[in-house]
C-alpha cells in the first residue's frame, strides 16, 4: 500500500482529537474537574501529534532523489518522537494544575454530565485507536502505530480520570481528583519515554525485531542444506521500508548466471516472508579465504 494512502489515517486521528477536545472541554467546564482538565490537556497533544503525523507521512510518501537515494519513510521518526515531547510537555502541565488544586482544594459541579461527556469522548478515542493500530501495523507504520498508542493511553486514563470524578461524587472526597490526575501524568510520561525510545532507535538505524530476523535465519538454514553459505547479514528500520544486506557464498567454479539465479531466489523467499524489506545480496566464492574477511562492517 502506497504511503499516500496512509493520511486518511492521520486525517481521522485529526477529526477525532478535534472532537474529544471539544467533548473533554465540555465535560470540565461542567465540572471544573482537573481531572477532566488533564483530560482535556492531552487531546491536544494528540491533535499536535496528528497533524505532525500527517506531515511526516506526505513526506514520507516521497519518492527516492539524488539527495535521499533510500527514499524518506525516516521522516516517520520524527512524528513519534514529536509527540512524545508533546506528551511530556502535557504531562508537566497537568503535574502543576492537579498540584495547585491539591493546595487549593475546590468543589466539583454537575458530574453527572461531566462524566456522561467524557465516556462518549473516549469511546471515540478508542475506536479510532484501534483502526489506526490495524493500518500500523498492516502497513508497517510507526506513525499510526505511535498515534494508536497514544490514543489508547488516553482512553486509560479517561478511564481512571471517570472513576476518580465519579468516587468524588460517591464520597465527596475532593482530593482524589488531583492525585488521579498526578497518577495521569507519570502514566503519560511512560508513554512519551517509550514513543521517544523507539524514534531514537529508528533513527540510529536499529537492527530489525529479534523474531523477524529468526524469520529470515530460518530461510537461509533451509538453503544452507543446498550448500551455500550466508554472512554479513545487516538490517535496519526506515519507517514503512526496511532494509538488509547480505553475503551470499556459493561455489567458486559456478557461472556468474548461477549464482544470480540462487541469489534472486534467495532474495524473492525473503521477501514472501516480510514484503516491505528492501534486500541487497553480494555473491562471493565459498571457497575463496578473502570471502571470509569482510563480514565485520569496517572491511580491515
Amino acid at each position: 500500500m502506497p504511503t499516500t494512502s496512509l493520511k486518511k489515517y492521520a486525517w481521522l486521528s485529526i477529526a477525532a482529537a478535534i472532537a474529544t477536545i471539544l467533548l473533554k472541554g465540555v465535560a470540565w467546564w461542567l465540572t471544573g474537574s482537573v481531572g477532566l482538565l488533564s483530560d482535556a490537556i492531552e487531546s491536544f497533544v494528540n491533535l499536535a501529534g496528528a497533524m505532525m503525523a500527517l506531515w511526516m507521512l506526505t513526506l514520507a510518501a516521497l519518492p527516492e532523489d539524488d539527495c535521499y537515494s533510500h527514499g524518506h519513510s525516516k521522516a516517520e521518526y520524527f512524528s513519534s518522537a514529536f509527540e512524545g515531547f508533546l506528551i511530556l510537555v502535557a504531562a508537566v502541565s497537568i503535574a502543576y494544575t492537579a498540584i495547585l488544586r491539591l493546595l487549593h482544594p475546590q468543589a466539583l459541579e454537575a458530574l453527572g454530565w461531566g462524566i456522561a461527556v467524557s465516556i462518549i469522548a473516549s469511546v471515540i478515542n478508542f475506536v479510532v485507536a484501534r483502526i489506526l493500530m490495524q493500518a500500523g501495523r498492516q502497513y508497517q507504520s510507526i506513525t499510526l502505530e505511535a498515534d494508536a498508542h497514544h490514543l489508547f493511553t488516553d482512553v486509560w486514563t479517561s478511564v481512571g480520570v471517570i472513576v476518580a470524578v465519579s468516587l468524588v461524587w460517591l464520597t465527596d472526597w475532593q482530593w482524589l481528583d488531583p492525585v488521579i490526575a498526578l497518577l495521569v501524568a507519570c502514566n503519560i510520561l511512560w508513554t512519551a519515554w517509550q514513543l521517544m525510545r523507539r524514534s531514537a532507535a529508528g533513527l540510529m538505524d536499529a537492527s530489525l525485531p529479534t523474531e523477524k530476523l529468526a524469520e529470515i535465519e530460518a530461510i537461509l538454514a533451509s538453503y544452507r542444506q543446498q550448500g551455500l553459505d550466508f554472512h554479513a547479514l545487516r538490517t535496519r528500520q526506515a519507517g514503512q521500508r526496511t532494509f538488509a544486506t547480505l553475503h551470499i557464498l556459493v561455489p567458486g567454479h559456478w557461472t556468474v548466471q548461477q549464482g544470480h539465479n540462487w541469489a534472486e531466489r534467495v532474495e524473492a523467499d525473503i521477501h514472501h516472508v516480510l514484503p516491505y524489506l528492501h534486500i541487497t545480496t553480494h555473491i562471493e566464492p565459498l571457497e575463496d579465504p578473502v570471502s571470509m574477511i569482510d563480514q565485520a562492517l569496517d572491511r580491515p
